[in-house]
């Protein structure tokens, strides 16, 4: 059986039909009859598994494995294709905590890692969703409210400008996880400030948040061609996203724990980009950060980014 044409079951779209849960519960409205107002066979109890599933970090490892079956199932109805959803486990904080350095002198506002980001992190073509914004920055300035984020198709470098890559800079003190009501986002061991999306209500307060501007919501119904989506997917990453849900970088969690860099870094064409192990002496991010004059976004705010920026 196939989707009917409706809003998919959550527990946003099951609020708003019936009240509250309280009320929900008073009427004698369960999410059993809500769901079959819109979906049917396979769908219909995959929904329904759905709505009810605990959040993720309170799930069993067969919960957690029933769970991704059930994207996997979705994600063929929906989109058409065969898509494998991971859900590989952070490596032990005393081992490895991920960081970033990015070389702003060797930016050129290619804007290469942007569009990386997109394909691989199955992001919505329509509307557009970056997690990646390249500001363009006057030359002696650090003033991130003056600076152009659409500065077009026009060629570059510009002359008298400079550019800064901002996604989320996965603070060790995280304000967006302070704000979360739903407790929807926190960080992992190994640094990756992470979301639960079946847990996400979409209200915002991450956003107000966040003084980075690395959070994005789904205003409409993600748009990806059948043919452009990436199939490898983790369950805190670049898995299939609904309408109404917060999004960010991940460090591309379905990447990293695996041993690969960021599609980001392997994207850029001018070497800008340092990924890598902050807790290990020997990577490349510990001897720029050790032999570099590094600086972070807003150190004002005590947030503790693991993203630093350098110049040659």
């Amino acid at each position: 059986m196939t989707d009917k044409k409706a809003a998919p079951i959550s527990r946003r779209n099951f609020f708003k039909k019936a009240g509250t849960a309280g009320a929900a519960i008073a009427s004698g409205t369960t999410a059993l009859a809500v769901a079959s107002d819109v979906l049917e066979g396979e769908a219909y109890s995959d929904a329904l598994k759905e709505y009810f599933q605990k959040h993720y970090r309170d799930m069993s490892k067969d919960e957690v494995k029933a769970a991704l079956a059930r994207i996997e199932r979705k994600a063929k109805r929906k989109h058409g294709v065969d898509i494998t959803v991971e859900n590989t486990a952070p490596y032990a904080r005393e081992d490895t905590v991920f960081g970033y350095a990015l070389n702003i002198s060797k930016c050129k506002g290619y804007r290469k890692c942007v569009y990386a980001c997109v394909e691989e992190n199955n992001l919505s073509r329509d509307p557009e969703i970056h997690y990646i914004r390249v500001l363009e920055m006057e030359k002696g300035s650090m003033d991130l409210e003056k600076s152009n984020h659409y500065f077009g198709e026009d060629p570059v470098p510009k002359a008298g400008k400079f550019y800064l890559p901002v996604q989320c800079q996965h603070c060790e003190d995280p304000p967006c996880v302070k704000a979360c009501p739903t407790q929807a986002t926190w960080s992992e061991p190994d640094g990756i400030v992470v979301i639960d999306y079946n847990w996400c209500i979409g209200c915002h307060y991450c956003v107000i948040a966040c003084p980075y501007w690395a959070r994005h919501f789904n205003w409409e119904e993600p748009v990806i061609p059948k043919e452009e989506i990436n199939t490898e997917t983790h369950y805190l990453g670049n898995r299939p996203r609904e309408r109404g849900v917060m999004e960010k970088c991940t460090f591309c969690i379905q990447r990293t724990r695996k041993g690969k860099m960021p599609a980001c870094l392997e994207a850029c064409p001018t070497g800008a980009r340092v990924f890598g192990n902050l807790l290990d002496p020997k990577s490349e991010i510990r001897y720029i950060l050790e032999n570099k004059t590094v600086f972070r976004l807003k150190e004002e705010l005590n947030t503790e980014p693991k993203f630093w920026y350098y110049t040659d």
